[in-house]
């Protein structure tokens, strides 16, 4: 019976011995991963997309004591006593711990946020998960990586060669607000390259329409607007647009300021191009316009809106196309700037301005006014 009862007290603690060096084998791999994660330049923590169907979470959001997850369970060490301070440093590490091995399993369901470059085969991958996944939290983590990678040009053509332009632009048609907007991020970067911008024409009206029709100064809005103002860098697109212009001037005068220096790019994209002088002078503007020629508004917005006009000046040939200034119907841009003295008195209200470059751009677009545009009327 003696040797009996030693035989199990030695197998008892050959059981817990086992057990033992198999948390410190835990303990020590943990810790070795997350520092061949952070030499290699990565995070040590892996940016979290989400548990369940529909979960909702900021890009870069680290809070893991809020979310559902912490609430999961945890093994926690012996050692770790509640109450004592060693304890619940154990029990926070046993914490992070299990963290890190969520999100590391996470990590193989869908790609995380970072700027890792991703190779062909894992961008494939990435837009097999875009193509096929239907829940929104794995549809933003992967139009995350998309967008990331998109912003290197090597990038772009092979995403394109991965037929990735059409599966990016499906999305467009999501419900979510988030998804739609990384989607349009996504497209924004891809469209930095000549040829992607020939195959992304055919999305420039959903895109529009899209942009005119979300929720004012949204960031759906102002992602489609940098999509817009990247697609008529260049003359060859800005046509399809035409139909639209009086759209813009609407969402210019009721935007807020980050709206407003949006709209001023994409207006004066169209407005160095002397082609869509006549469609930009046609276009419908609210009679608030005028209202924006004040001491409270922005600098730079004044600035940028006088460009608009300079340019328009520049580029339309007034005398020539007399004959066909009956055209222009009331409330357009053209009668805007044809009622000379109304104009002027609005842009006068700012001649006191207090910055000295806003007084003398004011004075140039005055001049230009009364010797370019209407010259018969000053005779």
């Amino acid at each position: 019976m003696g040797y009996a009862r030693k035989v199990g007290w030695v197998t008892a603690g050959l059981v817990i011995g086992a057990g033992a060096c198999y948390c410190i084998y835990r303990l020590t791999r943990g810790r070795k991963q997350n520092k061949e994660k952070m030499a290699e330049g990565g995070s040590g923590d892996v940016e979290d997309a989400g548990d369940c169907a529909g979960a909702r979470y900021n890009d870069w959001s680290d809070d893991d004591d809020d979310s559902s997850d912490s609430k999961s369970i945890v093994w926690y060490p012996p050692w770790a006593r509640i109450g004592t301070e060693a304890g619940t440093r154990a029990r926070a590490r046993a914490r992070a711990r299990a963290t890190r091995a969520r999100r590391a399993v996470q990590k193989r369901a869908s790609p995380n946020s970072d700027d890792t470059v991703l190779s062909p085969q894992e961008l494939q991958k990435v837009l097999c998960l875009v193509e096929m996944s239907e829940k929104p939290y794995i549809l933003e983590a992967a139009l995350i990586a998309l967008g990331n990678n998109a912003a290197y040009a090597f990038n772009r053509d092979i995403i394109r060669d991965l037929g990735g332009l059409p599966i990016v632009a499906k999305i467009l048609n999501t419900r979510d607000p988030i998804v739609k907007e990384k989607a349009l991020i996504v497209l924004n970067n891809l469209s930095v390259n000549a040829e992607n911008q020939r195959r992304l024409k055919i999305y420039m009206n959903q895109v529009c329409d899209d942009t005119i029709t979300s929720r004012l100064n949204s960031s759906v809005q102002l992602a489609g607007l940098r999509l817009l103002t990247n697609m008529t860098v260049t003359n060859e697109y800005q046509h399809i647009l035409a139909n639209s212009i009086s759209d813009f001037f609407r969402l210019f005068s009721a935007g807020n300021e980050e709206t407003k220096l949006q709209v001023l790019k994409l207006l004066l994209n169209l407005a160095e191009n002397p082609a869509m002088s006549r469609e930009l002078l046609r276009a419908q503007v609210p009679s608030s316009l005028g209202s924006l020629f004040n001491k409270k508004e922005n600098k730079e917005v004044i600035l940028k809106l006088l460009v608009v006009f300079e340019n328009l000046n520049d580029n339309f040939r007034w005398e020539e196309n007399e004959p066909t200034q009956n055209q222009f119907d009331e409330g357009s841009l053209f009668f805007f700037l044809k009622e000379f003295q109304v104009c002027a008195d609005k842009v006068l209200g700012i001649e006191s301005h207090h910055d000295f470059l806003v007084k003398v751009k004011v004075g140039k677009f005055m001049a230009k006014l009364a010797e370019h545009m209407f010259p018969k009327i000053q005779e």
